[in-house]
């Protein structure tokens, strides 16, 4: 029963993660290829992205956290179909952050001109009468400032306490990280854990909820196509919650006491995060990816 129960969990989150399809072809080879980055087993970005419950709260913190700046969540609004298919659109997120991470330079290279020649297309006038475009440097370096931020942060909550990051190494992930930002067209990227609340609070006067950010963080918090799939992401998404800073869960118009976020909402979140990573077993795609840069000795 626990065999069929594990199959059944680890078919369900691939096929949700990642549209049914490890492509581990993206991972595996050529034999050496140190990736386009130079990201090994061990360095804080691999360690952050790989740990399971770190990146799905950081995740979902991520897009709150990203809908609070009006031209950001305008492109969003405008051009995303993720209302229509919001699975689609979590299948290209995580493809492009597994492959970057873990991927041949090839394949890395591949999804970051594939998002660019997105980017090129997304453009428009927000509501309150500015234009915007989703290959603005500075737009891209917001939206990966959030997210760097967020998904450390899911890290340093969920991880096991032995796998956290020190504050070297969480300065580090932001170096690491930074490059994949620089060649999507971001630029002056956050490189250290200050240097990124400091581009916090300058950007504060600019970031509040528009009714589409309210929008969104609804449809998210009660996304899910079967009941079980809502429990989880209703729990995920609560956890997230606490990812955020506190101003913007009062932007968001989230109140949610510390203690339940505490007491409530991070217990839960580990112990589904621990279930679903039980049912995924060790990842497919960091062996690969292993088996790839060990062919360099």
């Amino acid at each position: 029963m626990l065999v069929g129960l594990r199959e059944r969990i680890a078919a369900e989150l691939t096929a949700t993660m990642h549209g049914g399809d490890l492509k581990l072809e993206r991972y595996a080879g050529p034999p050496g290829d140190p990736g386009l980055f130079g990201i090994a087993p061990g360095d804080p970005v691999w360690r952050v992205h790989g740990q399971a419950t770190g990146m799905l709260t950081g995740g979902f913190a991520a897009l709150m956290l990203q809908s609070l700046h009006p031209l950001a969540m305008a492109g969003v609004d405008q051009h995303s179909d993720f209302r229509a298919d919001p699975v689609g659109r979590l299948n290209g997120t995580v493809r492009f952050i597994t492959t970057t991470t873990f991927g041949s330079s090839a394949a890395a290279r591949e999804v970051i001109d594939l998002v660019r020649r997105i980017h090129t297309r997304v453009h428009g006038t927000a509501p309150d009468g500015r234009p915007y475009r989703a290959d603005d440097p500075d737009l891209l370096t917001w939206v990966h400032t959030a997210e760097v931020r967020s998904f450390l942060a899911g890290h340093q909550t969920y991880a096991p306490r032995p796998l956290r990051l020190t504050p070297a190494e969480c300065d580090a992930y932001y170096r690491q990280a930074a490059p994949v930002a620089e060649a999507l067209g971001a630029r002056n990227v956050p490189r250290t854990s200050l240097e990124a609340e400091r581009y916090l609070a300058r950007l504060r006067p600019q970031l509040h909820a528009t009714p589409a950010a309210l929008d969104s963080v609804v449809f998210l918090r009660r996304f899910g196509r079967t009941r079980r799939e809502r429990l989880v992401v209703g729990l995920l998404t609560n956890a997230s919650v606490g990812l955020l800073p506190d101003w913007a869960r009062t932007e968001l118009g989230i109140h949610r006491p510390a203690p339940v976020r505490t007491g409530w909402d991070r217990p839960l979140a580990t112990a589904v995060g621990r279930t679903l990573q039980w049912g995924l077993g060790p990842s497919r795609i960091q062996a690969a990816a292993r088996g790839r840069l060990a062919g360099a000795r």
